[in-house]
């Protein structure tokens, strides 16, 4: 809602401002606990309730003051209450702990994986270790087992098909 202030209203405002905004932020920095943010906030909303009532500004009707710091105090209680009222915030910080969703798959992939390899003989973990998590060719993986390269290359092909029969298992589709 749009309204047009005309000069003598928008007078009577600053005069207002001048006259008890210091002591209004007096009050409300006591309010809310030494916090000058929330304070400034409370004497805000204070003078723009009073703008909206400027009947109640009225000096016949009495001070102006004693309202004024009276719409304060509610004004930081229903702040308070609100604040209590809604979840703690969290930084960002804590989002930058959990783990993205990538990064779970790749866990619970590996945890998978790992079951299903503890189901094999150690013969056939041994050659899957070394020719696809260390990277050694067929001769490489022969020198570090110990065993003939055709031996690798059978056990390599009987140790994939066990691993693709444990994961079928463990419900992972190849």
């Amino acid at each position: 809602m749009i309204t047009c202030v005309d000069r003598a209203e928008e007078t009577a405002l600053r005069e207002l401002y001048d006259a008890h905004a210091g002591a209004l932020l007096a009050y409300a920095i006591r309010l809310t606990n030494g916090d000058r943010g929330r304070a400034e906030d409370v004497v805000q909303e204070t003078l723009l309730r009073a703008w909206r009532h400027r009947d109640a500004l009225d000096e016949d009707r009495g001070p102006i003051r004693p309202w004024l710091f009276t719409v304060a105090h509610h004004v930081a209680i229903d702040a308070y209450r609100a604040r209590a009222a809604r979840p703690t915030e969290v930084g960002d910080a804590v989002l930058a702990a959990v783990p993205s969703a990538d990064v779970i798959d790749a866990s619970l992939d590996r945890l998978v994986i790992s079951d299903a390899m503890q189901s094999l003989s150690p013969e056939h973990r041994a050659v899957i270790v070394e020719t696809y998590y260390r990277g050694r060719s067929v001769a490489q993986a022969a020198v570090a087992l110990g065993v003939p390269p055709g031996t690798v290359k059978s056990r390599t092909f009987y140790a994939l098909r066990a691993l693709k029969l444990a994961l079928t298992e463990r419900g992972v589709s190849t």
